[in-house]
């Protein structure tokens, strides 16, 4: 049980470092470009990026030695064509593959300070979880730190990539993503559009340490709604939520996470078990980094959600 509960409570954490960043504007050019284009697609250093905390960060140079301490960020990195640049992640950062090959530097709440100065990295991006206390530390070494999260708002992904593009000097990449994935969403928003939409219930955590989910004030809601879902908490907050209000509203799906084996004791569980997803075997298993993780593939998380709820639509 200790040890089924351990795995919850990683879960939540991942869950709970929903993380973003910030302005998304430029649209791909099409086309032929000139060389005015070219240039303009080019980051200008010094640049002053501003992170989510409203600070601001001056970068001289394009970032050669790069530490992520999120995996979101991490994906996005790779994503923007720079993971030859990356020198250090974290424990959680295991996408894409020759990520793992990094040097880890820690946890996501408590990385290892000490290793990340051995790097001597021209900057470090983190998240939600990263600490005022560490980042105080590095930047007393003149290392620039940035924090670029956004938990609440689905669209934070495009400002992201956007934010993260020009401080890597990846801006045409950056756009042709941006591009991509809205392409992506938006198809499967067209696709459901007008279908009815079934209750469900995203699972972060559930038994005595209490009830987690995806409440109305998380990007993960909102995806659920682009998906043709009607989210059961979404007038919840905070991630909080009662099994009594889960029994209540008898959502007809239940989507949880299929990384951490939560599906069988969740299913054989009382009071869960008595759910009309549970006996119906709509109880259903995802990739959980497809929505907890603000990065590149969030789009294919919507589809992911889509298909389970929708899934004549997709044959």
């Amino acid at each position: 049980m200790k040890k089924s509960m351990n795995k919850i409570m990683t879960l939540l954490i991942a869950a709970v470092m929903i993380f973003t960043f910030a302005a998304c504007t430029n649209n791909s050019k099409e086309g032929s470009s000139t060389k005015a284009d070219k240039e303009s697609s080019t980051t200008k250093y010094p640049y002053t990026a501003k992170d989510s905390k409203g600070k601001e960060v001056v970068i001289e140079k394009e970032p050669k030695k790069i530490i992520s301490v999120a995996p979101s960020i991490t994906e996005l990195i790779y994503a923007l064509g720079k993971g030859d640049e990356l020198v250090g992640r974290t424990d959680y950062c295991d996408y894409p593959e020759e990520a793992k090959k990094v040097q880890s530097i820690g946890s996501l709440t408590d990385p290892n300070v000490e290793k990340i100065i051995e790097q001597k990295p021209d900057i470090v991006i983190a998240s939600t979880h990263f600490k005022d206390d560490v980042a105080k530390k590095l930047e007393g070494l003149g290392i620039k730190v940035i924090v670029l999260y956004n938990a609440d708002n689905f669209n934070g992904v495009y400002d992201s990539i956007n934010t993260l593009g020009q401080i890597v000097n990846a801006q045409d990449k950056a756009n042709e993503l941006i591009s991509s994935m809205k392409k992506k969403t938006e198809a499967v928003k067209e696709k459901v559009k007008g279908k009815e939409a079934p209750k469900v219930y995203y699972v972060v955590g559930f038994g005595k340490n209490g009830d987690y989910t995806a409440t109305g004030d998380t990007f993960i809601s909102q995806m659920i709604e682009m998906a043709g879902g009607t989210n059961i908490a979404k007038d919840a907050s905070e991630w909080k939520y009662s099994l009594e209000k889960i029994m209540e509203k008898d959502p007809e799906y239940i989507i949880i996470s299929k990384n951490f084996e939560m599906k069988n004791q969740f299913i054989n569980t009382a009071g869960y078990k008595e759910l009309s997803a549970v006996k119906n075997n709509k109880v259903i298993e995802i990739d959980d980094n497809l929505l907890n993780r603000q990065g590149p593939r969030l789009s294919e998380g919507v589809e992911a959600v889509a298909k389970i709820l929708h899934p004549d639509l997709f044959k």
